[in-house]
């Protein structure tokens, strides 16, 4: 399709029609099957994926809830910002997994405007929320470990004090689409819903909106994130290398470093696409493109409400011996152990 065909279409919704379709209504994503854009194989391969992201991403963050719920010594400062996220990937997985679950199996946006700006409005502020919460998390292990605030101690009311700011950042994003400045519609396969990234030159300043988040939604925390994990890295690397005759600080060393890597490539999973997408459409109004290549990115970031738990939570060792406990599972009582020991062995590699 082409951006100069956009804005001859009706102002609720945008339609990425052939050009030689002259019957504009009669595709309305609200009304009928998307079937020209994809083959139903592909609907409701699109479906059955986002069922699974639904069930997996909704079983696997109500338990990280419910285990800081149920055990008090999950209810540290760094413990809180992980079940934010928790919060944010529940919404997420919820509404926008299961109302895109629901619209690819009728193959179109079958909820109608409202529904859509609902999906896109819960998807972006549980979206931003977790984005903003890795962030945060890199600052604090920061803070922690690198101790560039001499003795000052990261403590709960810190937490959430910066848990209350990802849902800030998060409105930030999340309300402008509604109030005017861009909007949420239809988008890829016209089943789930984003903001618009298409509209050139209309009164929903929509290139305005898309560099905001690009700028402000994805460069900020993104170089914050490779700051303080870069300082974190540098600084266990010297320690590590003072230590050198010991072998559970060049363990630490080592698995702090897999990790780190870890987390970035993660974030750079979940949200690069997205940012790329934006970014490509603003730069090349008018040239054409594959609306199946427009599901991507949010298939990507729907996908982070499985696999940042699994990257934050499940690979915490204390989280994961709670988890054990709860499901009934044994080897709780060991994890617990190695988790004191592994602790003791990181706080001994950071500056003192």
């Amino acid at each position: 399709m082409r951006g100069s065909r956009v804005e001859e279409l009706p102002e609720d919704f945008w339609i990425p029609i052939p050009l030689d379709t002259n019957n504009i209504t009669a595709l309305s994503p609200y009304l009928v099957p998307q079937d020209h854009l994809g083959s139903k194989a592909l609907f409701y391969s699109m479906s059955a994926f986002m069922f699974v992201l639904f069930v997996a991403g909704t079983a696997i963050n109500v338990l990280t809830i419910a285990c800081t719920v149920q055990y008090k010594k999950l209810r540290s400062h760094l413990n809180y910002i992980l079940v934010n996220m928790a919060v944010a990937n529940l919404i997420v997985s919820s509404c926008g997994s299961f109302t895109c679950f629901y619209c690819f199996g009728f193959r179109y946006m079958a909820l109608g405007p409202l529904g859509c700006k609902i999906e896109g409005f819960t998807a972006t502020i549980g979206g931003m929320v977790s984005l903003w919460s890795l962030a945060v998390i890199a600052f604090e292990r920061w803070l922690v470990i690198c101790k560039p605030l001499g003795n000052f101690a990261f403590k709960s009311e810190h937490a959430l004090f910066f848990c209350a700011l990802t849902w800030f950042f998060a409105l930030c994003a999340a309300i402008p689409p509604l109030v005017g400045w861009s909007r949420y519609i239809p988008e890829g396969l016209q089943c789930s819903c984003g903001p618009d990234w298409y509209t050139t030159g209309s009164k929903y300043n929509t290139e305005t909106f898309v560099m905001f988040l690009f700028c402000f939604c994805f460069s900020v925390p993104f170089t914050c994130i490779v700051f303080c994990y870069s300082q974190l890295l540098f600084t266990l690397k010297l320690a590590a290398k003072a230590q050198a005759e010991s072998a559970s600080t060049q363990k630490a060393e080592r698995e702090v470093t897999r990790m780190v890597i870890v987390m970035v490539l993660g974030f750079l999973v979940c949200y690069m696409p997205y940012a790329s997408f934006a970014i490509w459409i603003v730069n090349n109004r008018g040239q054409t493109f594959d609306l199946r290549l427009a599901t991507i990115p949010s298939c990507f970031s729907k996908a982070s409400t499985v696999y940042n738990p699994v990257i934050y939570v499940l690979l915490n060792k204390q989280f994961r011996s709670c988890m054990k406990k709860m499901l009934g599972m044994s080897g709780g009582d060991e994890e617990e152990s190695t988790t004191t020991q592994s602790v003791t062995e990181v706080s001994k590699v950071g500056p003192s």
